[in-house]
């Protein structure tokens, strides 16, 4: 079945705004796909490879490198333990926190995900050679530090 393209005013046909969103919204779609394949979401993704890359952390500080809202978190957090793919302990410094590590499973886990991750960007990017790749990449990668003031 050939997939097309929502049906636009032709101002919106060529407007960036508008071939941004919906190529995006393709891509979620094809991650969440992809994820639930493993029976997880995007937030757990998020969570286990920021783990698998910085070692342990705080609830409250993973949410934040993670961009993900704290009830968010703790939600994601509890679903990840209850699969022991995270443990949480008490932090020895502030016992009132807890500190989150990953598990061997977790690691596991988290490669499995970041392959299916490197098959969406495969599948999304087809029609684009290399080059156009990395030069896609590079051009989004500067339109999101100029936005977000980094």
């Amino acid at each position: 079945m050939e997939s097309t393209a929502p049906q636009s005013p032709a101002g919106l046909s060529t407007a960036p705004s508008w071939l941004l969103n919906q190529t995006a919204s393709h891509a979620a779609r094809l991650l969440s796909e992809g994820f639930a394949a493993h029976d997880l979401r995007g937030y757990h993704y998020r969570l286990l490879a920021t783990l698998a890359e910085e070692g342990p952390a705080s609830q409250a500080d993973l949410g934040r490198r993670c961009g993900i809202d704290r009830s968010d978190v703790v939600a994601a957090i509890n679903d990840l333990a209850g699969r022991g793919l995270v443990v949480r302990a008490p932090d020895p410094a502030d016992r009132r926190r807890n500190v989150i590590s990953v598990t061997d499973a977790g690691i596991d886990e988290a490669r499995r995900m970041g392959d299916t991750v490197e098959r969406v960007q495969r599948d999304l990017l087809a029609p684009l050679s290399t080059s156009e790749r990395e030069q896609l990449t590079r051009l989004l990668t500067r339109l999101l530090r100029h936005h977000s003031g980094s």
